[in-house]
């Protein structure tokens, strides 16, 4: 449910040219600058970002602040994300931080090099540290560097260059094919300006992610644009009162929704179910081959997906980060240990193991509701608040605890209704657990796992792992479901979902 979010939270690194432009150094004294930004939505106001950038000594800081309120079937949902980037006048990163706040849920990372050259860097999430030392992705770069970069490039329409650009808050590096399109004249909300635009593309396996950027002489992005669920997402440089002003109410829940062609019955979703799926873009494998659920490309942008046929093979068995705690799924946490054990009782199996685990995280989150941010499983233990997310990063988390390999999936689930709308499937999360010799759906918040389940994703727990789907559920249209008995002769021998299996 959170990958809505997760995209807003890249527009930070995928905005490079945000920053201000670079004053000489002429002086011990800091020259400091500010700038601001509308960020709407559809056309939308729904926040702002505020770019600070100073030249110090030797030193570039650059600190981007991002405000923004999303509405979520009448939930108000308050997000911001503080990114700070330290580096050399030539682009050499010295430090990093970020501070993530969804609703009253906090998350920060914090890196520092040291002298041998490499980076000390501490998470926190949930209220607990966690440091870890890295060497510095060759090549990759912070905000000034990227500036540079671009601004280098700027000058030769038609070119076509790559940045790798390192994410302070998912501490990744994110590999952007960049074209120049040369000079154009844009109008902002101060008036027009002659402005360099470049097209950043993201490759990804979900279908490539682009963001158009307009940038002034000194490589400062005056506006950019990308796609978020279907709706056009504008950052406008503009003054200080033009970013302040108030937001305008958006819900995007509906917007995520994928409508059912077919009111799918209970008798249905305990069966097995075909799906043709229609998928608009340059979608390499949009959605996930599991042990559970078979994708077939048929062309044109069509996939068939067969759910509900339980076998081993669909996925690689678990590897050592399937077990292993994270900033995310603490599961060496004392109170995630002692609420695993309390959970399992005297289970002699993993069957029975991750049945009870099930079932104790759908009894012990008692306060349900979409006005929660991305809550780790720590915070889930603690509040014991969520949606299908604080759910999921529960269940795995406890899994973990028990020695059970784990993950957790993003994808979509059928209601009948659903915020006044009928026969759609939502967004939603879920947990495998490698059991049996094979991975196995729990769903802790539907209380049971079936074939209107179509995953998108998996991943450790990390919201970051949730941006690869985010503009799919626009792009996806499902035109046809169909039960095995509907198949006739095509159909191959089918194993329903069982309560053993599936169901748990």
């Amino acid at each position: 449910m959170r990958n809505l979010i997760a995209l807003l939270l890249l527009v930070l690194t995928l905005c490079p040219a945000a920053v201000l432009r670079a004053a000489a150094p002429t002086t011990e004294t800091a020259v400091s600058q500010t700038t601001w930004m509308s960020v709407r939505l559809g056309g939308r106001k729904i926040g702002h970002l505020e770019i600070e950038h100073v030249v110090d000594n030797n030193t570039v800081t650059n600190t981007q602040t991002l405000s923004i309120v999303l509405n979520r079937n009448g939930k108000t949902i308050p997000f911001s994300n503080i990114s700070r980037t330290v580096e050399t006048p030539a682009g050499e990163a010295l430090a990093f931080s970020a501070r993530t706040s969804m609703s009253a849920i906090d998350s920060t990372v914090d890196g520092v090099r040291q002298p041998d050259g490499r980076y000390k860097v501490t998470t926190n999430v949930g209220g607990e540290n966690r440091q870890i030392t890295m060497n510095w992705p060759q090549s990759a770069m912070l905000t000034e560097g990227q500036r540079l970069a671009m601004l280098a490039a700027s000058s030769h329409t038609g070119e076509h260059y790559q940045l790798l650009m390192f994410d302070p808050s998912g501490l990744q590096v994110v590999p952007v094919q960049i074209d120049v399109l040369g000079d154009e004249r844009v109008e902002l909300p101060g008036g027009a300006e002659t402005l360099n635009h470049q097209r950043q593309t993201l490759l990804q396996v979900h279908g490539n992610q682009i963001m158009d950027l307009w940038l002034d002489k000194h490589g400062q992005a005056r506006k950019g644009t990308l796609s978020m669920v279907g709706r056009q997402l504008d950052m406008l440089a503009c003054d200080q009162a033009c970013a302040l002003a108030p937001v305008q109410d958006l819900d995007m829940f509906r917007a995520a929704m994928v409508d059912s062609p077919r009111q799918l019955t209970l008798n249905l979703r305990q069966s097995f179910l075909r799906y043709r799926i229609h998928v608009k873009g340059n979608a390499l494998q949009p959605l996930i081959e599991t042990d559970e659920q078979h994708v077939t490309n048929i062309g044109n942008g069509d996939w068939l997906v067969d759910i509900g046929n339980p076998r081993s093979g669909g996925q690689n068995p678990p590897s050592d980060e399937d077990r292993q705690a994270n900033a995310w799924l603490q599961s060496d946490a004392p109170a995630i240990r002692n609420l695993a054990t309390q959970a399992v009782g005297d289970a002699s199996n993993d069957r029975q193991r991750m049945r009870r685990l099930r079932i104790f995280v759908s009894n012990y989150i008692t306060q349900h509701g979409l006005d929660v941010g991305y809550a780790s499983a720590l915070e889930v233990v603690g509040n014991r608040q969520g949606d299908c997310t604080e759910y999921a990063v529960l269940l795995a988390a406890l899994a973990r605890a028990q020695g059970i390999p784990a993950r957790v999936v993003t994808g979509m689930v059928y209601a009948d209704r659903y915020a006044n709308t009928m026969r759609v499937f939502l967004p939603h999360a879920w947990v495998q657990a490698w059991v049996e010799g094979r991975w196995q759906s729990y769903d802790s918040a539907m209380r049971r796992f079936d074939s209107t389940h179509i995953a998108l994703d998996s991943g450790d727990g990390d919201p970051w792992h949730f941006f690869n789907a985010t503009d799919l559920f626009n792009a996806m249209r499902i035109e046809d479901v169909t039960a095995s008995w509907e198949m006739g002769t095509q159909a191959a021998p089918l194993a329903p979902i069982s309560p053993q299996t599936g169901a748990h």
